[in-house]
């Protein structure tokens, strides 16, 4: 079986850490390669990877002239599956579809109508453009069945669109530095008694990121032995921190910008927590529970499916920062809850969500579809 993977070469998000995931347990049982349309951060860090890569570099977002290339790549190459990843991966497939009788599946990363926000240009131009290439897939792969949901409400056909779960390597070894040294590397003041609560992602509107200051806000209200540690930038800083220093929390709110090392992040804080309005089932759950650490999640997209409330993490309803900062209130101030609750979060995860099954699972739908083109 070969399989030709598509994406832009710039992610830096849970996307990257899906291919990455996935296309590490794949090569073990299939052939597969991936191109890149741009050398950012997804195509410099896969190069450093025992994976077969090859950058086809577009001079600009709309520059066609890759599709010749990858239509002698194709054909050259033998590939019976191409799987893209993420809007520009699409709006090139759904040109390459017309030149190529290979089968086309795309996997749904998040809800592709939010991708932009922020951002008014990208919104209207690529979202627009995302939309109509989805519409010349052959299949969907969504990363939580209330993604699947979603497509078959916007009116995908329910046989064409698949479900898998995204899954982490359990098993090798991370590296990362202690707490003490990011702490210093970052300059963090930080007492000995202070609970470091973090949060990941990029600084966008759909991330949530006024619930999570809004929470430390309360919480600090009843302790101030806090520090909230955002992890990640983008259009939303600067209304982010005027936001802390209207509550008066400045002081406890650190911005710390991109962090490429994420388990160093990982392993400095006490809490993880994530405030998404929207999510499909994100990859950084899954490393916060590689480290046992105890979570604290709005109940979107896929999530309940690894966190159940009270048991392994606490879910709090999307946008209610009152339910939020309730909940990592119990977490500051158990200690062997926290220890507990990371635990049992870390054994869930590696059972049901490694790597090895992500893999697994896409072989089993490749099969399905090479079964159906020869039928």
């Amino acid at each position: 079986m070969k399989v030709l993977h598509l994406i832009s070469g710039g992610d830096s998000g849970g996307a990257k850490t899906h291919v990455f995931s996935l296309l590490g347990e794949l090569k073990n049982s299939i052939d597969v390669k991936i191109i890149c349309f741009m050398p950012g951060v997804f195509y410099q860090e896969i190069l450093d990877k025992d994976i077969d890569v090859e950058l086809l570099e577009q001079k600009h977002r709309y520059d066609l002239s890759v599709i010749k290339r990858l239509i002698a790549l194709v054909k050259a190459g033998g590939y019976q599956i191409i799987h893209a990843h993420g809007a520009r991966a699409n709006f090139i497939a759904a040109i390459l579809k017309r030149y190529i009788s290979v089968p086309i599946v795309t996997t749904i990363h998040s809800d592709y109508l939010l991708d932009f926000e922020g951002n008014i240009y990208r919104k209207v131009v690529y979202t627009g453009l995302n939309v109509l290439a989805l519409k010349f897939m052959d299949y969907y792969i969504a990363i939580s069945q209330e993604f699947k949901n979603m497509l078959l409400s916007r009116g995908y056909a329910e046989s064409k669109v698949f479900t898998v779960y995204n899954g982490i390597d359990f098993d090798s070894e991370i590296q990362y530095c202690s707490r003490q040294e990011f702490i210093n590397a970052k300059h963090i003041s930080v007492s000995d008694e202070d609970i470091l609560v973090g949060i990941i992602g990029r600084l966008d509107k759909v991330k949530g990121h006024e619930v999570f200051i809004k929470a430390a806000a309360e919480v600090l209200n009843h302790t101030a032995h806090v520090k909230f540690l955002l992890a990640g930038d983008g259009n939303e800083r600067e209304n982010l921190e005027q936001l802390a220093k209207q509550l008066g929390i400045e002081q406890n709110i650190i911005f710390l910008g991109f962090i490429d090392r994420i388990y160093d992040f990982i392993n400095a804080i006490d809490i993880n927590t994530l405030t998404s309005y929207s999510e499909s089932f994100p990859y950084v759950l899954l490393e916060g529970a590689r480290l046992k650490k105890p979570t604290v999640s709005s109940a979107v997209g896929g999530i309940p499916d690894l966190i159940q409330d009270g048991q392994n993490g606490y879910l709090f309803k999307a946008a209610d920062a009152h339910e939020m900062a309730q909940k990592l209130l119990k977490l500051i101030n158990h200690r062997q809850l926290r220890e507990v609750f990371g635990q049992r979060l870390y054994e869930s995860a590696k059972n049901n969500f490694s790597s090895k099954s992500l893999a697994n699972s896409h072989i089993e739908i490749y099969r399905e579809i090479l079964k159906r083109q020869k039928d």
